[in-house]
């Protein structure tokens, strides 16, 4: 029989039993929808990682103290080993492939304003810090170098913050606030940023000029870390080995010595959330695949039945000439034909739940033609394996016993 005709008749034979033939169909449709939702949903989610961690700075550095080791016990980060003024210095002027550079610490502070009191993180940095982290100001300006040598009582103030002591929309430039009972002029407000990769609020934040923090909160000599920015992301792995072979002389520290020091990158940070949201995107997947193979068994076993059932007519065209191989091959259409338009209507259905779940539960989705054809291939693989032995059992019967069937 010509490929054409064979056609006709698989969908004929799909025709007679309409019911019968959707449901066979229900578990490939919902397994291919099932399967491109997950997909959309793990990769938004990678996506928006990514998004999340270049808005912290793509090129940024942070430089911490390692943790010391005492009787053989590793103590917390930064426990003896410290971090000097003078370290940042030696960076900032002995690095070239850094652009931007900025000694931190960070405390935590009750903030009052009036009748209103909010506690947060309080950063003292230099004013670098605004270009290696990319934050805009949305009002007002950001301190100088001047007010950090002054250790003036300025600050800029991120949207939570000035939500829960001022109001939400209000402008708080030049309005006065307490931090741990020490008066601070507002200079500024940084532009919304929202959560970061890890869920935490990038805007419930107070800045202000280093030396202010060091000297008039924490009253410190040392440093708690060193960020900085690379001139371009492709120089990020030489000025991790400039700060490297700086902080090594520095600390006296020989070749062959570990450092005393530890920096992460946004690499490191990207490469490790991005490999989470993989794996937990090909755990959604594979769980949806199950529906596939349940699916794939439904098909196996209807194409059963219908051989069972449509014995007689297999021994008739094979009385008039029909061979093994066109039985095989219409049975086998006829699984592959269910796959398929179970694979097309699982796709509408799978585009379908990702934009609903977009919307109802405001999760980041992204629909990549991949994912769509991964699911169609997958789907059709599952007809041919799961209808070749229905079509198989077809092909071998004897017509002589097929035509006695009753």
């Amino acid at each position: 029989m010509k490929l054409k005709n064979q056609l006709k008749a698989a969908l004929r034979s799909l025709a007679k039993n309409k019911m019968r033939t959707f449901l066979t169909m229900l578990g490939i449709i919902i397994g291919v929808g099932s399967v491109i939702a997950m997909l959309a949903i793990g990769q938004g989610s990678k996506e928006s990682i990514q998004k999340q961690i270049a808005g912290l700075g793509t090129n940024l550095l942070t430089v911490f103290p390692s943790a010391s080791m005492t009787g053989g016990v590793r103590l917390e980060a930064g426990s003896s080993i410290k971090l000097t003024i003078d370290d940042y210095k030696s960076l900032s002027s002995r690095c070239p492939a850094i652009m931007y550079s900025t000694p931190t610490v960070r405390t935590s502070g009750q903030l009052i304003a009036g009748s209103q009191n909010w506690r947060t993180s309080v950063w003292g940095v230099y004013p670098d810090y605004f270009n290696i982290r990319n934050l805009d100001l949305e009002k007002g300006a950001v301190f100088t170098m001047m007010d950090d040598r002054t250790a003036s009582k300025v600050c800029v103030i991120g949207q939570t913050v000035n939500k829960y002591l001022f109001g939400e929309g209000q402008d708080p430039t030049g309005r006065m606030i307490r931090i741990n009972k020490i008066p601070f002029q507002v200079v500024g407000l940084i532009v919304t940023k929202g959560q970061n990769a890890f869920g935490q609020d990038q805007d419930d934040i107070v800045i202000a000029p280093f030396n202010t923090v060091q000297v008039r909160m924490l009253t410190v000599q040392n440093i708690q870390s060193i960020m900085a920015s690379a001139t371009t992301e492709k120089m990020i792995p030489e000025a991790t080995d400039e700060i490297t072979q700086v902080l090594k002389e520095r600390h006296r520290l020989g070749p062959s010595e570990d450092p005393d020091f530890t920096i992460r990158t946004q690499a490191d940070i990207a490469s490790t959330a991005t490999a989470t949201a993989g794996i937990l995107t090909a755990l959604l997947a594979s769980i949806a695949s199950i529906s596939l193979l349940v699916g794939g068994i439904g098909i196996m076993n209807i194409m059963l039945v219908s051989v069972t059932e449509r014995t007689r007519e297999i021994g008739i065209r094979m009385g008039v000439g029909a061979r093994g191989r066109d039985v095989l091959l219409q049975f086998l259409i006829e699984a592959l034909m269910i796959s398929l338009i179970g694979g097309f209507l699982g796709a509408g259905l799978g585009i379908a739940a990702s934009g609903i779940i977009a919307k109802l539960m405001s999760w980041p989705v992204t629909i990549t033609i991949q994912s769509i054809v991964l699911s169609f291939l997958f789907s059709t693989a599952i007809g041919i394996f799961f209808g070749w032995y229905p079509a198989r059992k077809a092909a071998s019967l004897n017509p002589i016993d097929a035509l006695r069937y009753e």
